[in-house]
């Protein structure tokens, strides 16, 4: 998904080098490369369904083809970004592009959920390279008002991907096959790893080392915890198969925090995440994004597993919910402008609670655009203005020079919490998705609703008063 803000979690340059002898060009080749990125995550949805009926998969097994990829995206971002710092921009952009081509192929051709789910980390792992790359090559090559200019481009294509994702997964997914929804990034990538170079200015690397164990520590850690909150669908809350792994990922997480104390480079500057307002934006981004994700997989599920759905009937459902996200985002930024971060969070969360609340009387009957696709909607269109909401309060409350690596937390934040969220839903809505019975998805709804209304209130305990400061252009990765 896709949330605006205004400094890159990208890799550092303290002057701007002159960009490349086509940059407009150069935008429009990387802006590409983004949007097959953005796509990938809600495209999948919409497919789920297909998916399982030709390889046999499970409950535990879909939700890991929708928390793998954002898992390993969000988890190893910030090693991406150090990369490009270390091996120029280009290079690891194109190392990136490379492996998520390669393993959009090999998911598109899997024949079970072994080489499903191989394919599905290597596309997180070569996304994590390619964005924070591409974004560094966006912020580098232009400058002045077209460097504005340019951030606004790219942060429009991300709520494109989100929009044409759900439609798209569908239109494939009821056409040649789920499969394409993979294989359609192959003559995409490849056209692209041929137009990059000559276009693509190549920036001299940057001597450093690399957090290489504090990388894989975060991303391990969340990885034991996703897999506790899925293990327990099946075994129980108290399950030994359920606290091991959550146990596991807290031991990772102190681990983590001890490497990144004794490295001279770390991933992450300890120190600002014990900073209020950076604390505050990480918590709206992680419970946004796990909502709006959630909504997306238990909508999906429930249209096609309990309404009977197509694939195609389902996307064009969704459609509405994702141009409701850009217009909430659009909203949020005017409001956070007038208002502040604070209302404009707590208003937001309350619109996610109320829509999610209506969802939990969505039956096996009725008309699906007056109840799920309008309740969504409104769900989204809250959530939308609270990704406004997170990025400016984690931005816009701190100095300018810590805005690099605060924009970095709030980005793997993005992203993880995308795949906390589908993981806690799809246990709590377990029993539905195995039998197609709507009562479990209302459960996983009411979850939804609770913890946006808890959320709401919370903000006037977490996010400062008054309105941020903002000294950039908005982006998204």
């Amino acid at each position: 998904m896709t949330h605006p803000h205004p400094t890159p979690a990208a890799p550092h340059t303290a002057e701007p080098p002159p960009g490349g002898p086509r940059p407009w060009t150069a935008l429009a080749l990387l802006c590409l490369a983004q949007f097959m990125l953005v796509l990938d995550v809600t495209v999948v949805n919409v497919a789920l369904p297909s998916m399982a009926a030709d390889l046999d998969l499970g409950r535990t097994a879909l939700t890991w083809v929708v928390t793998t990829y954002t898992l390993c995206f969000g988890g190893l971002m910030l090693l991406g970004g150090r990369l490009a710092d270390v091996l120029g921009a280009r290079c690891t952009l194109l190392m990136g592009l490379a492996l998520f081509t390669a393993a959009s192929l090999m998911t598109g051709l899997a024949s079970g959920p072994a080489t499903l789910l191989a394919g599905r980390t290597a596309q997180g792992v070569g996304a994590a390279l390619l964005s924070p790359a591409a974004l560094a090559l966006v912020t580098t090559s232009f400058h002045g008002r077209d460097r504005h200019r340019a951030l606004g481009v790219w942060a429009a294509i991300g709520g494109a991907g989100a929009a044409i994702g759900v439609l798209l997964g569908g239109v494939l997914t009821d056409g040649p096959g789920w499969e394409w929804i993979f294989y359609i990034n192959v003559p995409i990538g490849a056209a692209l790893l041929l137009a990059l170079p000559a276009v693509v200015p190549a920036r001299a690397p940057r001597p450093a080392r690399l957090d290489i164990p504090g990388a894989l520590l975060v991303t391990a850690g969340t990885g034991s915890l996703i897999y506790g909150l899925v293990a327990a669908g099946d075994t129980g809350w108290s399950d030994p198969r359920t606290l091991v792994p959550v146990a596991a990922a807290v031991v990772a997480y102190g681990a983590f925090t001890f490497v990144e104390r004794a490295q001279s480079t770390p991933l992450i500057d300890l120190a600002v995440l014990r900073r209020r307002p950076v604390v505050a934006g990480s918590y709206l981004m992680l419970v946004a994004t796990a909502l709006l994700i959630s909504l997306f997989f238990l909508g999906s599920m429930f249209l096609q597993e309990v309404r009977g759905y197509s694939a195609l009937r389902t996307g064009g459902l969704f459609l509405p919910v994702a141009v409701a996200t850009g217009v909430g985002a659009h909203l949020g930024g005017q409001f956070v402008g007038k208002l502040g971060a604070r209302p404009t969070a707590a208003v937001g969360l309350a619109l996610a609670g109320l829509g999610t609340g209506l969802l939990t009387a969505a039956g096996p009957a009725g008309n699906a655009w007056t109840s799920v696709a309008v309740a969504m909607s409104v769900a989204a269109l809250g959530l939308g203005s609270v990704f406004v909401a997170a990025t400016t309060t984690a931005l816009g409350f701190i100095a300018h020079e810590e805005a690099g690596v605060a924009s970095g937390v709030v980005n793997t934040f993005h992203e993880v919490g995308g795949s906390v969220g589908v993981a806690v839903v799809s246990t709590v809505a377990a029993a539905g998705i195995e039998s197609g019975t709507s009562g479990a998805f209302a459960n996983a709804f009411t979850v939804c609703a609770v913890v946006a209304a808890a959320s709401a209130v919370a903000t006037f305990v977490l996010v400062p008063r008054g309105k941020p400061q903002l000294t950039g252009g908005p982006h998204v990765h």
